[in-house]
């Protein structure tokens, strides 16, 4: 599994690395017996991090019906675990796909032997990296928080059970199964989200570079004659027809992005206006204890983080094909022969064509749909104020 990730795309090794250990993603090697025995072990790795939580808080959730204040106490972890559940399941259908679709760019990236190439794949790594750090800092934050501010004998999160969960020794097995299976689903989830925005950057950076080899399309290739400057068509021509090979390639990645995660993260975006609005009206009433306020906190920026990283991404990828153009009228394309500048012509109009990424297919993935996504939480939360009061 790790071999698919080489220098270029460091940021993969954990996610890659945990879908094979958490049992997501197979070994391509394994078949018959082992194939199907690492199936069952997929599914009890799937009620020990997330089944049995969505279980017991509904569970709890029919008990408190009614309870504004204790429904969203409950309701906002059992969105991201539905959240998580559609995640999950969309990685491990597929994750032939995503695979090919990693080895592709990988080896695009690591054939990048330009020095300016490979400083544009130095800085996409190194954003995407601190980003992943960054989401995985708040969210043990979180839990470090919710499980030190757990009163005694009561649970770090709500969650109802059949059996008496204040007495020994099921309160330390049910206090423990909730600390470990969150601290296990939370890294999990966060590098399904890394593993999705680690390759819109890639596909960013896929384009970074095409710009760069069309603004330098002729260097080197300029012949200057007694009384004018031409280039050689022959390399032109050559270099123009791997460009728009890379620019067909990129597209085509952008592509295959909508189509393998445009339904889990509009998943992620519907639960995550509930989420941070129950996690505000919770932060809201909360006075009980500060380190519970702390976690809270946290969990509320954390919730907003994971939004903003899709919606940065998606608006970066837009930016940057639009410089597609910009970087084809760079180029001296004036002292080319009309062949040549024919053909750049009909790959800057293809670059008109802006790269958008969309959650289900209509909401982009942009700073202002980030935005849209706060402002609808807020009125979501004012509206549960105005039920409370």
């Amino acid at each position: 599994m790790t071999s698919l990730v080489g220098k270029v795309n460091s940021t993969l090794r954990i996610p890659l690395t945990l879908f094979l250990v958490l049992g997501l993603w197979a070994p391509n090697h394994f078949q018959g017996l082992r194939k199907r025995l690492f199936n069952i072990y997929t599914f009890f790795s799937y009620m020990f991090l997330v089944g049995i939580y969505i279980t017991v808080q509904l569970g709890d959730l029919y008990k408190v019906w009614g309870n504004i204040s204790l429904m969203t106490a409950t309701m906002f972890l059992i969105f991201t675990n539905l959240a998580l559940s559609g995640k999950f399941i969309n990685i491990v259908l597929r994750k032939t796909q995503i695979q090919s679709l990693i080895a592709e760019v990988k080896e695009e990236l690591d054939a990048e032997t330009r020095e300016e190439g490979i400083t544009i794949i130095k800085s996409c790594n190194r954003e995407t990296t601190i980003q992943y750090y960054g989401y995985i800092w708040l969210s043990y934050v979180t839990i470090l928080g919710w499980a030190a501010s757990a009163e005694k004998n009561q649970l770090p999160l709500r969650a109802w059970y059949p059996y008496d969960v204040s007495k020994t020794p099921a309160y330390e097995i049910t206090y423990s199964h909730q600390c470990i299976a969150l601290l296990i689903a939370s890294a999990l989830n966060i590098s399904m989200d890394i593993l999705a925005t680690t390759l819109i950057c890639q596909c960013r950076c896929r384009l970074r570079l095409l710009a760069l080899s069309l603004t330098t399309l002729c260097d080197g290739a300029l012949v200057e004659n007694k009384s004018h400057v031409s280039c050689n068509e022959d390399v032109v021509m050559s270099r123009l027809r791997k460009c728009v090979e890379r620019h067909q390639s990129a597209l085509e990645h952008a592509r295959l992005l909508q189509i393998y995660f445009s339904a889990p993260i509009f998943g992620q975006f519907l639960v995550s206006v509930l989420i941070i609005c129950a996690t505000a009206y919770q932060l809201a009433f909360e006075s009980s204890s500060l380190l519970r306020v702390f976690a809270m906190v946290a969990y509320l920026v954390d919730m907003m983080l994971q939004v903003f990283l899709y919606c940065y991404q998606g608006n970066e990828l837009l930016d940057q094909s639009e410089n597609i153009k910009e970087a084809a009228y760079a180029c001296p394309w004036y002292y080319c022969s009309t062949p040549v500048r024919r053909a750049l012509l009909l790959l800057t109009t293809r670059s008109y064509r802006l790269v958008r990424l969309r959650a289900g297919g209509f909401t982009e993935l942009s700073l202002a749909s980030f935005m849209g996504i706060i402002k609808a939480s807020y009125t979501f939360f004012t509206v549960l104020q105005q039920v409370e009061e």
